[in-house]
């Protein structure tokens, strides 16, 4: 406020400067003023309106840094808890099991068998959330680190389609691979790989029983753009937002049923952003749900991941 005062002080002050007039009024009459008054006195003002927008852009880029600190902060505190809330299910798992053999010496082997496989699967939930971590990790503070090579995504994708195979027959899903033959794009391959294993996953934990999972390409001059999409439940509206935000959950009792971590699809938007590409998410027409992203052919490594820094682990 104060500089406000000032400076309209000054425009007043260089008034009575340039007309050089203190003994009558403020103002001289119009056909009095030269030129070069108005002239000077134009310049005057404009460098106090100049000085008054920079002090305006400052004051407004050390409110935006201040607020962005405090979301970073927030989204930290947020993410620690997530972490730490995911590990806690896993490891409590584990030492109730192995507790339960350890306390019970006549326990028969048929149920200490099962408790070993229990504690064997939460082993293995355990090792994924530290390997997604781990990836997210990477993206967001070594990307430099991430080798880029001509990768083949029809060929990835074909192998994860024989990988899947077991658990999309559990289900009585059906893959359908409409990929053309010889998708080449610059890229980290097990980045890409993750992009695509993610997505099948998500499909088959969430679509439901007897969906139907189609992938296609279209070859644009400068990238490729997939689709990605199912006929199963779909997810509700408002919740299609939030889908890559890291630990985010629609049903999290579900979700830790199905054995997920929570961050597949986080990886899957930040690979694809890495790669110089974008994505997106809809409800699929009359049911489902539908990824639409794209991957440069020539790749574009480095590129801000989602969300920033505010985002980061």
């Amino acid at each position: 406020m104060w500089l406000t005062v000032m400076s309209v002080f000054a425009v007043y002050a260089t008034i009575f400067i340039l007309f050089e007039d203190y003994d009558r009024k403020f103002l001289m009459p119009f056909d009095e003023v030269s030129d070069w008054h108005l002239l000077l006195f134009s310049l005057a003002v404009m460098a106090v309106l100049a000085f008054l927008l920079f002090r305006y852009a400052r004051r407004m880029d050390e409110r935006i840094s201040r607020e962005q600190a405090e979301k970073e902060n927030r989204m930290r505190r947020e993410l620690t808890q997530n972490i730490a809330h995911e590990l806690k299910t896993p490891v409590a798992s584990i030492l109730g099991y192995t507790e339960t053999i350890l306390d019970n010496p006549a326990i028969s082997d048929d149920m200490s068998r099962q408790f070993i496989v229990r504690t064997h699967s939460q082993a293995q939930r355990l090792t994924a959330l530290l390997q997604d971590i781990s990836t997210l990790n990477k993206m967001d503070y070594a990307p430099d680190l991430l080798k880029m090579e001509r990768v083949d995504v029809s060929a990835l994708f074909a192998d994860i389609v024989q990988e899947t195979a077991l658990a999309i027959d559990a289900r009585q899903m059906t893959l359908r691979n409409y990929l053309p033959q010889d998708i080449i794009v610059q890229g980290n391959p097990s980045l890409l790989y993750s992009i695509f294993r993610n997505l099948v996953d998500n499909a088959v934990s969430y679509a439901g029983q007897g969906s139907v999972v189609e992938v296609s390409a279209v070859e644009q001059p400068s990238h490729w753009r997939f689709t990605f999409k199912d006929n199963g439940i779909g997810i509700p509206a408002e919740h299609l937002p939030r889908i890559f935000e890291r630990f985010y959950r629609i049903d999290k009792g579900r979700s830790r049923d199905m054995g997920g971590t929570g961050l597949g699809l986080a990886i899957v938007k930040n690979a694809v952003l890495l790669h110089g590409g974008n994505i997106a998410i809809s409800n699929a027409e009359p049911s489902g749900l539908k990824f639409e992203f794209t991957l440069s052919k020539k790749g574009q490594a480095h590129k801000q991941t989602a969300g920033g820094f505010a985002e980061r682990l």
